[in-house]
């Protein structure tokens, strides 16, 4: 099993959701997080006053899968949640050594 988790712009999430869940993949987190790459913010002028905006808001999905499914929910990310622009994000991809329900105490494939 892998974690995938990716960063991408607020607003493209649902296409990304659309796209996961036509590979039946419905469970994942969804957070709300500001970061800074290489897209490094923006200067704005508020009430006269120059602002720096430096950590720019994103959403972090967060996604474990079979193997087997890997490939498939990086292509749906990168088609749904490309623009071509600076900031489009990142996908990471983690090893998972052991998953357990709380509930129940189920360990790993049960668990999953």
């Amino acid at each position: 099993m892998k974690k995938i988790e990716a960063i991408i712009r607020p607003y493209l999430l649902e296409n990304v959701r659309i796209a996961l869940d036509s590979l039946t993949i419905s469970g994942m987190t969804i957070t709300e997080v500001r970061g800074l790459g290489h897209q490094q913010g923006y200067t704005e002028i508020y009430r006269g006053a120059e602002a720096s905006v430096d950590f720019l808001p994103k959403i972090k999905l967060e996604i474990v899968v079979e193997d087997t499914l890997v490939e498939a929910c990086i292509e749906a990310i990168m088609k749904n949640a490309h623009t071509g622009r600076i900031g489009d994000g990142k996908i990471y991809v983690l090893p998972i050594e052991r998953i357990i329900r709380i509930r129940t105490g189920e360990e790993n494939e049960e668990a999953f």
